[in-house]
């Protein structure tokens, strides 16, 4: 059954019961997917937003079958009448959740796993996310890649969930060249394609140019170092203008020195058409683009279209 998926049901107050219901409704012919969460809250859940949809409760994989039903790996939970679940539960409850899909997926015993939104108060300051946490799950710290990706293009931000204020003292050259190589290998092995890369400055206007500037001293050098390796890189562009038309069809990938300098043109250009891969696991993982949205839980206004990606993304390497 090593051809399976599974989603971790993530963040209980959250919009996740409503995206997966929607996103399995619009896969039922897909068998192979099932949820790593609460039974009765997603149960619920979805029953409080309107959704009659057949759901199978199992205890342990084994015993899964292929059958257009929501299946469900129940994880236990407390929750209140009102399903509303307490931080403290909560944070428990979703680390269970990911060490139980790590383990699965260490096994080999599903192709991967998507992960729903969370909220990242879970990791109470030991982590900068979930891409650091699988990280040292996986004994690759250091090595991990986040990559925000369509099928037009994907972009990477070499610091992620850094504060603005500390990134410069990020960006080394060591540090760039580690994560370019990473990248270039780990987009090779899984596309199959070798990348074409433009990289960012850190300044507005790349600094002018100036002697001194980062982008001078530091990025323009390993550029230089990284095309020595064979590896198809360009740049660095200024980031005000790196996402015309004209790069975003010259480019797989947009590397940004910081999390917003890629991520905000991106998803103003392509919305929820995108999902979040983890490059450098020992394991496919892959999540929505997007977070719990709190605002909107119980409207019905959800939308799951990343989702959807994540699950026809994963199943692009079934069995």
């Amino acid at each position: 059954m090593k051809n399976l998926i599974a989603i971790v049901a993530g963040e209980p107050n959250s919009i996740n019961s409503e995206i997966i219901v929607k996103a399995w409704k619009k896969n039922k012919g897909l068998k192979n997917l099932f949820i790593i969460g609460n039974y009765s809250l997603l149960k619920n859940q979805i029953i409080q937003l309107g959704y009659k949809i057949p759901l199978i409760k199992i205890s342990e994989l084994k015993d899964f079958k292929r059958e257009e039903k929501l299946v469900i790996l129940d994880v236990p939970l407390k929750f209140e009448k009102k399903l509303s679940v307490k931080s403290s539960e909560a944070k428990t409850y979703i680390f269970k959740c990911f060490d139980i899909a790590h383990r699965l997926a260490i096994k080999k015993k599903i192709i991967g796993f998507i992960n729903a939104p969370i909220n990242k108060k879970i990791f109470e300051g030991k982590y900068l996310g979930v891409t650091e946490y699988l990280s040292k799950m996986n004994k690759s710290k250091n090595k991990e890649v986040m990559m925000i990706h369509n099928k037009e293009l994907s972009v990477v931000p070499l610091t992620t969930h850094v504060e603005i204020k500390d990134v410069t003292n990020k960006i080394t050259f060591n540090f760039i060249k580690k994560k370019i190589i990473s990248l270039n290998k780990l987009y090779l092995k899984l596309f199959k394609i070798k990348p074409k890369i433009a990289i960012l400055g850190l300044n507005p206007h790349n600094s002018e140019n100036k002697t001194q500037s980062i982008e001078n001293k530091i990025i323009r050098p390993v550029i230089i170092k990284l095309k020595k390796l064979k590896i198809n890189i360009k740049g660095p562009f200024p980031a005000d203008t790196a996402f015309n038309r004209q790069n975003i069809i010259s480019y797989d990938i947009i590397v940004g020195m910081y999390h917003d300098q890629v991520l905000a043109p991106f998803k103003a250009l392509y919305g929820y058409d995108a999902i979040n891969i983890t490059l450098g696991l020992k394991y496919l993982r892959v999540s929505p683009d997007h977070g719990t949205a709190q605002d909107i839980i119980g409207l019905n206004k959800a939308n799951p279209q990343s989702l959807i990606s994540a699950i026809n993304f994963l199943n692009k390497f079934n069995d």
